[in-house]
């Protein structure tokens, strides 16, 4: 018996077609799914996939590679399940796999939490379908196995995760906003290894969806180099009235009135011109020690401290030690300190740190209020709030980056917080500097501000009196005093 197309399985009472009650609202998706799988069009799918392709030609093929830019609430994280309950029920892929292999179906997203959203509509196909429940020999929540080999199971988007398998369809949920600490490119890097593991599959499928984002990662390269052009790789543009017209105006309305450039790009799936990478990689990678994790105190330099300081239960609480040499500003250590923690013990630890450096005064930010300032006073480290905002110590940063004024440690985290910062211009054409949505850049911020400490400070003169500086500066720290050096 032939394989049922997609089409059939949506129409058919027995499979999907409960899941399609109002046809005239799933009209774009149909045309979608027909260019995907390389199946014939009416004319009003032709003209929704012209559209929304921007191409003129019907596709001559099933596509081994889609990317959907589609605004929030239209439904692909609904469709792309389907496609994968379909991929994997339908087919037979066990000619292709090695004894005792099993093939992955995987929904990769920036958290499991994320990735759970397609796989919970895949359990749900699965179970209200009594034929295809029957293929089920397992379900937890990582996933579900399946009777032909075949494993649909969610992951977490990292590089490693997705090597070692034989991959017959890949689902990038949200990959506009995918971050990961331990890459300043995580989309691109899982995408190259991901393809590599759908090599040997020939009717293998990679599925990008997102509402769009910034102008940059494999989303926007995608759409840059595949939307309008007749070639083997599908774009669909789409905003989310188009792809689910039951989405209440009034909705749409609202968020276009709160913030229309935000709105157009969540609603509107029109990538924002507003938001820019703030520095170039390359420009980081070449201030880099490579192999240097901390540098040791030296009494000749004079060091500055800055924290960003956290209540223990969210957020990093970060220190950054720095100096200025011959007008480089050079850092010296980075400390970061994951929740949980007591803050009293993280404080605590720092100021021991800091004391090592000879540091009596630390810089940071107005976090807290008075908590990270009585803290340090108890630690007899006098505590002053930033004379710039964290967006100004990044603009501050950047030039001197651009210029080699600046020596960073080896430290992973750090460079890829710094590559991910986004500058935002405002509706006033002020420019802005912050970490992206779903990012963190508490290290960042430390190392910029204790950077921009020591930019300032010229490097200490050794004399004949340094000797006595140096006693009377230990007399102080033995004894309690505070003073800023």
């Amino acid at each position: 018996m032939a394989t049922p197309t997609i089409i059939d399985t949506i129409r058919d009472p027995h499979l999907f077609a409960p899941w399609f009650k109002e046809p005239n609202s799933w009209c774009a998706w149909r045309a979608f799914l027909c260019a995907l799988f390389g199946l014939s069009m009416s004319k009003e799918a032709l003209t929704i996939y012209q559209r929304h392709t921007g191409r003129i030609e019907l596709p001559a093929k099933p596509f081994n590679e889609a990317w959907l830019v589609v605004g929030r609430r239209g439904g692909k994280s609904f469709i792309t399940a389907l496609v994968a309950v379909y991929l994997a029920c339908f087919f037979d892929y066990r000619k292709y796999l090695s004894p005792g292999e099993r093939g992955a179906v995987m929904v990769l997203a920036s958290d499991r939490k994320q990735s759970r959203v397609i796989i919970g509509y895949v359990k749900a196909l699965l179970k209200q379908v009594p034929m295809l429940d029957r293929l089920v020999i397992r379900s937890t929540s990582e996933g579900i196995e399946l009777k032909n080999n075949i494993t649909i199971e969610v992951q977490t988007a990292a590089f490693r995760s997705v090597r070692g398998y034989t991959v017959v369809c890949a689902l990038l949920d949200e990959i506009a906003f995918w971050r990961n600490e331990e890459s300043a490119n995580p989309d691109a890097e899982i995408v190259n290894a991901l393809r590599p593991a759908m090599a040997t599959i020939p009717n293998s499928l990679l599925i990008g969806l997102s509402s769009p984002y910034a102008k940059r990662g494999v989303l926007f390269e995608a759409y840059r180099e595949h939307y309008g052009q007749e070639s083997d790789v599908l774009v669909w543009q789409a905003d989310t009235k188009s792809m689910n017209p039951n989405v209440p105006h009034s909705i749409i309305d609202r968020a276009y009135k709160r913030d229309s450039v935000s709105a157009s790009s969540e609603y509107g799936a029109v990538f924002r011109n507003d938001v820019e990478t703030f520095i170039d990689f390359d420009a980081v990678v070449a201030t880099i020690v490579t192999g240097m994790l901390e540098l040791p105190y030296l009494s000749s330099n004079s060091y500055r401290g800055f924290v960003d300081p956290s209540g223990g239960s969210r957020d990093s609480f970060t220190l950054a030690i720095a100096h200025n040499e011959n007008g480089i500003a050079v850092l010296d250590c980075i400390i970061e300190r994951k929740p949980p923690f007591s803050p009293e013990a993280v404080v605590k630890e720092f100021s021991s740190t800091l004391k090592r450096y000879h540091i009596n005064t630390v810089h940071g930010d107005r976090y807290g209020g008075f908590f990270p300032r009585e803290l340090f006073n108890k630690e007899s480290i006098n505590y002053k709030v930033s004379e710039l905002t964290r967006s100004d110590l990044y603009l501050e940063l950047l030039p001197a980056i651009m210029c080699g004024k600046i020596q960073l440690l080896d430290n992973r985290k750090l460079i890829n917080q710094i590559c991910l910062l986004e500058r935002r211009t405002a509706r006033s054409g002020k420019d802005s500097v912050d970490h992206p949505p779903g990012a963190h850049d508490d290290i960042a911020n430390s190392a910029a501000g204790a950077l921009y400490l020591a930019k300032k400070q010229p490097k200490k003169v050794i004399c004949e009196a340094f000797n006595q500086f140096e006693i009377l500066d230990n007399l102080y720290l033995t004894n309690g005093l505070s003073y800023d050096v």
